[in-house]
């Protein structure tokens, strides 16, 4: 990949998430996380402080359970690897709220900055249509992004795939409770359900 170019991560997210409505947003382990608190703390954001490679199934499982709710996996290149036989899963179910957006930076970030698949041969989004789903783009562009964000809304056309090409800044930790039992018993309640 060019070093030159690379969209600014917090932007990425911030212009995704601006007018994400009634959308229920799961962030991946680590960077991704720190992204989606930063672009502000929502009742339906659903944090992931472990469980590497789970992002994308918690997602299906949040768009299968609230099939007329936008749902939305924000995650990085080294976990979406983690956890690459999720798209599989994905792309037989097809759930048509589900949007699955992986922010690459090439870099395994969690881990030491050690270079990831994609800085060499693996092709996300070329393994997302071949999972089966069809709306799969790379994003190199703000305006892409702008342009990509709305349909994150739509119920029924997915399920979506988008791998954009970041920068790997290492930036300052933005943090929401780590607490488990808080963030199942929040998003419940977002979604009408009391507590466990």
């Amino acid at each position: 990949m060019s070093k030159t170019n690379l969209l600014d991560r917090r932007r990425v997210v911030g212009h995704l998430l601006a007018d994400r409505g009634d959308a229920i947003v799961v962030g991946g382990l680590g960077a991704s996380t720190y992204d989606i608190a930063a672009a502000g703390d929502h009742d339906r954001n659903f944090y992931l402080w472990g469980a590497m490679g789970g992002a994308v199934m918690i997602g299906l499982g949040l768009a299968l359970a609230q099939p007329k709710l936008p749902v939305v996996v924000i995650t990085g290149d080294g976990e979406m690897l983690m956890g690459i036989g999720s798209l599989a899963t994905v792309g037989l179910q097809k759930p048509a709220n589900l949007t699955i957006v992986v922010l690459d930076n090439e870099v395994y970030g969690e881990t030491g900055g050690q270079a990831s698949h994609t800085a060499a041969t693996a092709d996300l989004v070329g393994v997302a249509r071949a999972c089966g789903i069809a709306d799969a783009r790379a994003i190199a562009t703000m305006s892409d992004i702008e342009a990509y964000a709305p349909g994150m809304q739509d119920v029924s056309s997915g399920p979506r795939f988008a791998s954009i090409k970041i920068d790997s800044a290492n930036l300052e930790r933005v943090l929401s409770s780590r607490d488990g039992q808080f963030t199942v018993t929040r998003i419940r309640g977002a979604l009408g359900f009391g507590p466990i």
